[in-house]
Parts: C-alpha cells; structure tokens; sequence
C-alpha cells in the first residue's frame, strides 16, 4: 500500500509597504533578474512541491493581485496589518486544516527550492508540530534569536528589540521561514497576543506557545546566510541580483 503525501499548502507574506525601498511601487514587486521578489518566491515553492499558496496583501493590493495572479493563488487581504502573526491568522478561514503549512516572506529571492522541501521533510520525518528555518552567524543583527534549553531543545524566538543582551549574543537566528502541522498552527496562532515593544502579533511567539503546550518545534539549520536575506533596500536589491547571478 502507498502512502498518499500529506497537504502541503504556503502562506506567503507580502503586505508590507517596505518604506526603505524609497519607492512607491510595493516592496515584492521591485525586480531581480527580470522577476519580481514575490514571483520568485512563488516559483520556489512551486518547485518545492507546493500546489496551493495563500498570498497575504495589504500596501497596494490590488497592484500586488494583478502582478501576481495565478491560478495556484489565494490572495487575503490583511486591513490593518498588525503584524507577522495576524498575517498568518487572516489566512485561517481559508486554508486546509489538515497537513502541513510553510509560512515565509515574499521578499526572500534566493530562497532554494531544496531547503523549502529539506524543511518539511524534516517536519514531517520527525513528528515536531513545528520547524523554524535557521542560520548562524557571528552576529545576527536585527535578526530574532534562537534560544535554546540546556539540551539543545528549540524554547523560543526572541525578536532583537525585545533581546536582553545575553540573547543578542546568540548567533542562531530566525529566517522567518516555518514548518507548521496545519491544525497546531491554527491553536498556537489563537493564543497570540501584542505583548511586545511593537505591540503587534508576532508570528514567531508561536513557537514559545507550542513549547508551553508540550509540542515539539526544532529548527533546521542552514549554513548559507545568503540564501535567507530578505530585501529592505536598494543596495540589498542590487547584491541580491549579484548572487543571483553567480549562482546561475
């Protein structure tokens, strides 16, 4: 007897107005390589084998919606954007409750198609409710860090504004991409809440509230910083396309 592959679905996130870029045009939409950030990151997770991804818009949506559309394609509006995890929540009413969802950023261009399926593979080989996409480095910089027990188990993300100093020293950080169990997701997104300097829902306080619950969430390391960088500016855009370019 086969076994049938569990539901893969993507939730991308591409609300933000991505002020830093000094243009008018919406953050995702700006171009590398003769795509756009956001298409980019679709065909990434196309080709990591996700058939259903729920685009998550707010600056310019319809501009991001009529660039973008397609047929795999939900697009949810987030009005207002209160943050990484209220994104995510607008998106609960429209997708499978049961299976797997990656959640990631739509201005991260470089990401592999090989590291998208290596995270839920490990996701779903190793039983955890959730997996979060990290990196080391010497310094994470406004990165959230990763903080572990003294056995090495994944307790929680602690955003860099919120870090005492002890945990700014962590090298370990966040990429912002996540492996969920669908239905665990759902419960931890429900517990949320702005207890923070931003006072926003923050995505990654997921992780502390399956922790809490006594689910496993581990992360999978990568060791290649670049593959991970999220575009804010210009010059971020340009030494992106850069490495793009090597690459191929």
């Amino acid at each position: 007897m086969t076994m049938t592959a569990p539901m893969l679905q993507a939730v991308v996130l591409a609300a933000g107005k991505g002020t830093r870029m000094k243009s008018d045009l919406p953050k995702v939409l700006h171009e590398m390589a003769g795509k756009s950030l956001l298409e980019h990151v679709l065909d990434t997770v196309r080709e990591a084998g996700i058939s259903r991804s729920f685009v998550v818009v707010g600056h310019q949506a319809d501009h991001v919606r009529r660039a973008s559309a397609a047929d795999d394609l939900t697009f949810v509006t987030q009005e207002p954007q209160l943050g990484t995890g209220h994104a995510v929540q607008v998106c609960v009413d429209r997708i499978q409750t049961e299976g797997f969802t990656v959640v990631l950023a739509g201005d991260v261009p470089l990401l592999k198609a090989a590291t998208v399926r290596r995270l839920v593979e490990e996701t779903i080989a190793s039983g955890v409710s959730a997996s979060v996409l990290t990196c080391v480095v010497d310094d994470a910089g406004a990165y959230g860090r990763i903080v572990k027990d003294a056995g090495g188990n994944l307790v929680g993300i602690v955003e860099a504004r919120d870090a005492t100093p002890e945990q700014l020293a962590i090298g370990e950080y966040n990429t912002g991409v996540f492996c969920y169990r669908t239905s665990e997701m759902i419960a931890a997104l429900a517990e949320l809440d702005t207890d923070n300097e931003q006072g926003e829902y923050y995505l990654t306080d997921t992780v502390a509230h399956l922790v809490a619950a006594g689910k496993p969430v581990q992360a999978v390391c990568i060791n290649d910083p670049d593959e991970v960088v999220g575009i804010n500016t210009v010059d971020e855009l340009a030494a992106a396309e850069e490495i793009w370019r090597r690459r191929i």
